[in-house]
């Protein structure tokens, strides 16, 4: 195989744009730590119209105890709306569904244990995402939603049931992004769990929230925005109670806010809240909601905030439009990531292109898809990450590296898969490897993780020149790789690599024949 035909497959999109249709539709399921929501969009001339929502107030935070464990009340609560959901997906194709968890599983000590039979109640698969990753979801949603003015920055607070993420964005574009462990549901509960109020207790709350935004509020302050939005149901209800109030037309501002916060402590309990505008079921979590946005004006400078109709959901909808297309927001992470690692673009684009070339060969047998096939060349492209740490181990640096950093545009899932095909591309491959990754995951991940062994041995030299043969195929489990028989003689390092790749290789379930020709 010559470098013209290795650089004609790394060419090859690694995936597939997603195939619209006029009249396709989309879903985006969030599984958030207050609410689980659905909203689907028809695809009509580039564009996406909403056709229909479904929400189910099913406070998954609630059900969290101190170990990382999901009260059995509340994990069946959330299964039966997922089976809701899942009736009207029916007859949505699985690509054209995305399912979004966020805070409360991020916090599960078993995930899986949950998400298991949520995504056999849905009938899709759920992916878990950071809470950087759901900011970034969410202003996209919100600056779709709501286009800023060209060259302005504009700041978006959304207040969920467990996190609350700030966003400083421009155009489409999250600059800044973070979120905190600070929710309507969890901080209700954290300060007022007696459901007791009084004005004591508020402001020792109100101080420990203030404090743990200070950490970034210097850097977002220096920043600046032009505007403030808020996201999500909470931002909204205290819009509606501001309104209710006469305070404002359905904005908050510093004026309005502490006089919400006011007649909101005239009552002695939760119990007693009597806010105009404000829904019963709202109620027992409204508390955690002003006060935390209390704490981001204060802590922030507020003067005013409007509110947004969109939020994480629409996010996730319009992130589904970019994916697969120049648009992905994973390739220009990958990049990233290549530019700030130093990562040596030459040898990456050769390995890249010798395991998509070994997997064109294989994706059939072995029942590979797009997603994979995109997969494998990302962590082709960023195997060597841990150079720049150290050579020694350098597999395990840059597996450490992927898994834990905040990857634009991936969920965590993702993220694990892309670890352990680095962590396993050379030498032993601990059991421990895959633990992480969920079973409907497993395989192809391990397929792949064979494939990038392959390539990644068979240009450990870094030669620029021609592979003359590189052919391939599958029998069940087993590979059966062709060389050249010349090409392999001329190369001693390369002969004893491929001698002992079969003991590591069955590691992964895969055993190897190597024959030359």
């Amino acid at each position: 195989m010559n470098d013209t035909l290795l650089n004609n497959i790394y060419a090859r999109p690694v995936a597939t744009a997603l195939p619209l249709q006029d009249g396709d539709l989309l879903a985006a399921v969030d599984l958030g730590s207050n609410s689980f929501h659905m909203v689907v969009a028809r695809y009509v001339l580039g564009q996406l119209r909403i056709v229909d929502r479904l929400r189910d107030m099913v406070r998954l935070a609630e059900g969290l105890d101190g170990k990382g464990g999901l009260d059995p009340d509340v994990r069946n609560r959330a299964l039966e709306s997922l089976q809701r959901f899942g009736q009207r997906l029916r007859d949505i194709p699985p690509q054209r569904v995305r399912a979004i968890a966020t805070n409360t599983v991020r916090q599960l000590a078993v995930p899986q244990a949950f998400l298991l039979p949520a995504e056999t109640a849905l009938g899709h698969a759920i992916e878990v995402v950071s809470g950087r990753e759901e900011a970034r979801l969410v202003y996209l949603g919100v600056a779709h939603a709501q286009p800023p003015k060209p060259g302005e920055l504009r700041l978006v607070i959304d207040i969920g049931g467990g996190s609350t993420e700030f966003i400083i964005g421009s155009g489409l574009e999250a600059i800044e992004r973070e979120s905190l462990q600070a929710g309507c549901v969890a901080s209700t509960r954290r300060f007022f769990a007696d459901g007791k109020l009084s004005r004591k207790r508020w402001k020792q709350a109100l101080t420990e929230v203030s404090a743990e935004f200070q950490q970034f509020a210097g850097t977002y302050r220096a920043l600046g925005w032009n505007e403030a939005l808020g996201s999500s149901g909470t931002n909204k209800a205290i819009g509606e109670i501001c309104a209710a109030m006469k305070l404002t037309k359905g904005a908050v501002t510093n004026v309005a806010l502490p006089q919400v916060r006011d007649r909101l402590l005239q009552a002695d309990t939760i119990a007693a809240i009597d806010l105009p505008g404000l829904s019963e079921e709202r109620k027992p979590i409204i508390a955690g909601g002003i006060l935390i946005l209390e704490a981001a004006f204060e802590t922030l400078g507020l003067e005013r905030m409007a509110v947004s109709k969109a939020a994480l959901r629409e996010g996730v909808l319009y992130d589904m439009l970019g994916r697969g297309g120049a648009d992905d927001p994973r390739e220009a992470s990958i990049t990233a990531l290549m530019q700030r690692y130093g990562i040596d673009v030459a040898q990456s684009a050769r390995v890249t292109g010798t395991a998509l070339h070994l997997f064109d060969q294989l994706a059939r047998a072995w029942k590979l898809n797009d997603d994979d096939r995109a997969m494998l060349a990302r962590a082709a492209r960023v195997h060597e990450l841990g150079l720049a740490i150290a050579h020694s181990q350098y597999h395990v640096h840059g597996a450490y590296v992927l898994e834990h950093s905040d990857i634009a545009g991936f969920s965590q899932q993702e993220q694990r898969v892309l670890a352990a095909l680095v962590r396993t591309h050379r030498r032993n491959i601990p059991k421990s490897a895959f633990e992480a990754i969920p079973d409907r995951l497993l395989v192809a991940a391990k397929r792949s993780a064979a494939l990038l062994r392959i390539a990644v041995l068979l240009h450990r030299s870094h030669e620029a020149g021609d592979i003359p043969r590189l052919d391939v195929r599958a029998e069940g489990d087993a590979l059966v790789l062709v060389l050249d028989k010349r090409w392999v003689e001329a190369r001693p390092l390369l002969r004893a690599d491929l001698a002992g790749e079969p003991d590591y290789i069955a590691g992964l379930g895969v055993t190897l024949r190597v024959e030359t020709d």
